[in-house]
């Protein structure tokens, strides 16, 4: 079988991507790649804390390899990172790098470019599937997440700590993505067919916070400040029982 790794967000496309690659049978899943934000210890733009991370891929059985960044990082920043975590993937035989994208074509590109440079390949479980039917099929297979953060310029604070059912997605808006793809919400999957147990947590509070485009030359690409480039986000904790 052929060496790979998994970028875990610990979010139900990267599990999915996880349930559809042991199916298939074609891929090694040897590690969990996840990055963190070290100033929070948590993991980027989800907000997970880090021991649920770790109650996940004990759970799942797979030891984690954590990119580690601040806060405030710039892109070239974060490629530097990126490239050494990867460089050490590479140097312990592995061939892969595995994704849950669906349809993001220009994030695709990036991601192959990058990954080129240190002699991996992309894998891709999920694209270009319909959304609608993996999210149902996800929910069908016993799949169990909840929604961790919401991007307020297309869901409201109540959709936030929300666990994914077929009421939910009633529930969204015609013009979010049933999986999120375009980055509406980031979800924490606790329990499933891939899962030795399920993951205990309680909901802890909502915070709404704004990112700002860092000015050129700058090392951050984030601000709490209120005047921002996009929009909010709608971040729910949870807390590790």
């Amino acid at each position: 079988m052929k060496k790979a790794y998994l970028n875990w967000s610990s979010g139900k496309d990267a599990a999915f991507s996880l349930y559809k690659l042991k199916q298939e049978d074609d891929f090694e899943i040897v590690k969990l790649f996840t990055a963190i934000n070290t100033d929070v210890n948590r993991i980027s733009m989800h907000g997970v804390r880090v021991a649920l991370l770790e109650a996940q891929a004990k759970s799942l059985g797979l030891p984690l390899q954590l990119a580690k960044f601040s806060g405030n990082v710039s892109m070239e920043t974060y490629n530097e990172v990126m490239k050494a975590e990867t460089k050490k993937l590479k140097a312990a035989g592995v061939d892969f790098a595995c994704f849950g994208d669906i349809f993001l074509e220009d994030l695709k590109e990036y991601r192959d470019a990058q990954l080129a440079k240190v002699g991996l390949s992309g894998v891709y479980p999920l694209w270009k599937k319909d959304t609608k039917k993996l999210v149902e099929d996800f929910i069908e297979l016993g799949f169990k997440a909840i929604v961790v953060c919401t991007n307020a310029k297309y869901l409201d604070e109540s959709f936030c700590g929300r666990v994914i059912d077929h009421e939910f997605l009633e529930d969204l808006p015609k013009s979010v993505d049933p999986c999120g793809e375009n980055g509406e919400f980031h979800s924490f999957v606790f329990d499933g067919p891939i899962f030795s147990e399920a993951i205990n947590f309680e909901i802890g509070e909502k915070v709404y916070r704004t990112y700002q485009k860092a000015e050129e030359g700058e090392d951050n690409c984030f601000t709490d400040e209120q005047t921002n480039w996009d929009t909010g986000f709608w971040y729910c904790d949870l807390i590790n029982n």
